[in-house]
């Protein structure tokens, strides 16, 4: 218990003069490392919080918390860009996500937080637009509304997706996760039926790291705090667009002095006590680039190399390796074989 009120009080205490980003490392069993980011003006006995967690792609994957602050909503916040909401941002260590481990984090978040369970909200990219299409099926009952861009899915069922509002984005010039990913979980849940929560936008030349820019911008956020787990029918809201244009506006207004971070290092110890560690300063000044060249990329197979560890190095997915070389996951890498890996 001791433990717990050091990792709580110290950044509620710190952050009602701003926003407050806590790391949390092996605080959760079974679950991932995480940051949690309180906004301007949370109390501990003040009102409940809306919720955004945020999924991660491949190339943030490890065991660096730091690595996760290189884009999305994080980013954006150390940007300038205004989010109103707690933001959970847990780190995966390699793989898939786990909608289980995810939803460990979201149970301890919300047993630690004043957070507003009608409006929790997921938003993934890349290998997070597989988490947050996978986590949205297994658990449609907790998500008032999610943002799935650029990645796919693997539930068991994909019916659960029908009765959240959904929002697929994918460029048409993704080279790394194809657009036929996403088109591939809207087949799947026309099978379960009703679709009519769900929204899909194909972004004309828009590649895949290009869509990085979509966390940049208000009316994405905007989109789902329009959305509310209590609202009867829980219907979806199409007011807001996103075009390739618009991306291209991404990062135009921002002033990164708008926001000022506190930043609580947590770190256990084998004793099991936590030394918290403070900074003021925002994240070092991370360009989101693109991942993709003018012409296909090579790989040559190495002693030890497996198609996650390959994936991983180029940012890809292993998907998306299979479908450039005609293999399946099953299929044994010789070493010397060159594979396209772009």
């Amino acid at each position: 218990m001791k433990r717990i009120c050091i990792l709580i009080l110290i950044p509620l205490w710190l952050s009602a003069t701003g926003q407050t980003l806590t790391a949390y490392r092996g605080e959760v069993k079974d679950g991932y490392n995480f940051w949690v980011c309180t906004p301007k003006g949370y109390d501990s006995v003040g009102d409940s919080q809306r919720v955004v967690l945020f999924l991660h792609g491949a190339s943030l994957c490890g065991h660096n918390l730091e690595q996760v602050r290189r884009y999305g909503p994080l980013h954006a916040l150390a940007m300038g860009r205004q989010i109103d909401a707690l933001i959970i941002a847990p780190q995966n260590p390699g793989g898939a996500w786990k909608p289980e481990r995810v939803n460990k984090v979201v149970d301890w978040v919300f047993e630690h937080y004043r957070c507003d369970t009608n409006q929790f909200y997921v938003i993934g990219m890349s290998l997070g637009g597989y988490g947050t299409i996978d986590y949205s099926a297994v658990y449609p009952h907790r998500i008032a509304a999610a943002v799935a861009m650029c990645g796919g899915g693997n539930p068991k069922s994909y019916c659960g997706l029908n009765e959240v509002p959904l929002w697929i984005l994918h460029g048409t010039a993704d080279k790394a996760v194809g657009i036929s990913q996403s088109q591939k979980v809207i087949r799947a849940m026309a099978q379960c039926g009703d679709t009519s929560r769900l929204r899909f936008t194909k972004l004309a030349g828009v590649s895949h790291s290009g869509l990085a820019r979509a966390f940049y911008l208000p009316e994405v956020y905007d989109w789902l705090f329009m959305h509310r787990l209590d609202t009867p029918e829980r219907p979806v809201n199409r007011e807001y667009d996103l075009t390739p244009a618009r991306l291209g506006d991404a990062y135009r207004n921002l002033n990164r002095k708008a926001n000022h971070l506190t930043i609580i290092n947590t770190k256990a110890m084998s004793t099991d006590n936590t030394v918290a560690e403070s900074a003021t300063s925002a994240p070092d000044d991370y360009a989101v680039t693109s991942q993709e060249s003018d012409g296909p990329q090579y790989y040559t197979i190495k002693k030890g190399d497996t198609l996650y560890a390959i994936a991983r190095q180029h940012r890809t997915t292993v998907q998306a390796l299979c479908r450039l070389n005609g293999m399946t996951e099953k299929t044994v890498l010789r070493v010397g074989k060159r594979i396209r890996v772009q």
